[in-house]
């Protein structure tokens, strides 16, 4: 399982749903909320819980987080372009719009209302 940290639970789930297309069932209600995906578990936690139930005082990244990123795999590279372009119309932060790699792939980035790094990626091609 993938769990995100977040700060504005609500403002998460309704973007992951609403902007990025990953089903839920959630009632709006507690500090945890999951995704529904086939073959990944992917589920966000409010980050003033977390501290709650473990204890401690955290720290947690500010502005764009580099400390990971979520990639999601479109499958032909034309499709990056597509979903780029969709993911900022409906609210994404660009960070690079799409481009050939190095490595044979096409790929773009954006980020999540909380600064977390999403990778749009292609297959590989020859």
């Amino acid at each position: 399982m993938i769990g995100l940290f977040v700060n504005n639970l609500h403002k998460m789930v309704d973007f992951y749903h609403d902007v990025i297309g990953i089903d839920i069932e959630w009632d709006r209600e507690g500090p945890y909320a999951e995704f529904k995906h086939e073959g990944i578990r992917f589920a966000m936690y409010e980050r003033k819980a977390l501290q709650q139930l473990i204890g401690k005082d955290l720290s947690f990244p500010m502005g764009v987080n580099g400390s990971f990123e979520l990639a999601i795999n479109v499958g032909d590279p034309a499709k990056v372009d597509s979903t780029y372009h969709r993911l900022i119309a409906n609210g994404a932060t660009g960070i690079y719009t799409p481009r050939n790699e190095p490595w044979n792939m096409r790929s773009a980035m954006v980020t999540d209302p909380e600064g977390n790094i999403i990778e749009i990626a292609s297959d590989f091609w020859e």
